[in-house]
């Protein structure tokens, strides 16, 4: 697969960053403390603006971050087009307010929370992850986020749970790509209950310490760093506990390429290409793929036992 240089890629929002940084000046230096009250509610929702805070992870690896813009301008995101470009540059429709996030099926207190409830529900913690493509190229995001367990805790799931179902928001008239049947929407992807609650799994309100852009699954997105990228469902809406494990929106478009499992596994191929190296974006050369991306410590046993190339 081509991978562009970091100079062909798209600015990372179609608002330039510089006029987020002269904004925030603004706010700063504008007269009469009654337009500064008035525009705090909003500035939470914008990309670009820093959120509160966060607690640094002890799960966060020590490696150099990929660049803001390559992190915010090459993704993939089908909702808003098929090219790695398209969300960057189409994602603007996107509107994160008002939002709301339901809790529901096998729990013992379902419950539906405003989107800047939730976020301040818990202590956001900064979790620097490495992230792998399926098509084979890789980065280093500095994530913001709020564990799933400890949501998941808070609603009890009951003892007939067995999976979580993450479902995302599918709107034709603010998602272009919706339109377009090359999914069956909205997106639906799926963990079974240990791996939701394993502590590296994480709910993205941002990255770089900012709200999370558009583009990458604002306001709020699974990040399962052991997986592949597209168990990432982005700008949920609900998650639900269930008792049978969940079709999943790639499972159903490609049942052979696309397992419900998932992991980062270089002995594993893709049908179509290996999977056992990959490109860091802004690198030239390959480097070996990390059986679970690097994360086996603490998640390989979970799955012991099982046959990773049957349960891919």
């Amino acid at each position: 697969m081509l991978i562009r240089s970091s100079s062909d890629i798209v600015p990372s929002e179609i608002t330039p960053r510089g006029v987020f940084e002269r904004r925030r000046e603004f706010l700063k230096t504008a007269s009469g403390a009654a337009l500064g009250v008035a525009l705090q509610p909003l500035s939470a929702a914008i990309a670009g603006e820093k959120l509160a805070a966060a607690v640094k992870s002890p799960y966060s690896t020590l490696e150099t971050p990929t660049p803001y813009k390559d992190v915010t301008g090459y993704n993939n995101f089908y909702e808003f087009g098929t090219d790695k470009t398209d969300p960057a540059q189409n994602a603007h429709t996107l509107k994160t307010r008002p939002w709301t996030v339901s809790i529901e099926g096998m729990v013992k207190h379902p419950r539906t929370y405003a989107i800047d409830d939730l976020i301040k529900l818990f202590p956001l913690e900064e979790r620097i992850y490495r992230m792998r493509c399926v098509e084979g190229w890789s980065m280093v995001i500095p994530w913001l986020g709020l564990p799933l367990a400890s949501l998941l805790k808070q609603a009890e799931p009951l003892g007939s749970a067995k999976y979580v179902e993450f479902i995302s928001a599918a709107d034709p008239k603010t998602m272009p790509g919706v339109s377009r049947r090359l999914l069956d929407w909205p997106y639906v992807e799926g963990l079974r209950l240990d791996e939701a609650l394993n502590p590296l799994t994480l709910l993205a309100a941002g990255l770089y310490g900012e709200v999370l852009p558009n583009q990458n699954g604002a306001p709020l997105r699974l990040v399962t760093p052991w997986k592949y990228g597209f168990k990432g469902a982005k700008s949920l809406v609900k998650i639900r506990l269930v008792d049978s494990e969940p079709r999943t929106a790639w499972m159903k478009a490609a049942p052979s390429e696309y397992g419900f499992y998932s992991n980062v596994n270089p002995a594993v191929d893709h049908p179509r290409w290996s999977q056992a190296t990959e490109r860091r974006i802004g690198e030239f050369f390959k480097r070996k793929t990390l059986p679970f991306n690097g994360y086996g410590d603490q998640v390989a046993q979970m799955y012991a036992g099982m046959d990773l190339k049957k349960f891919f």
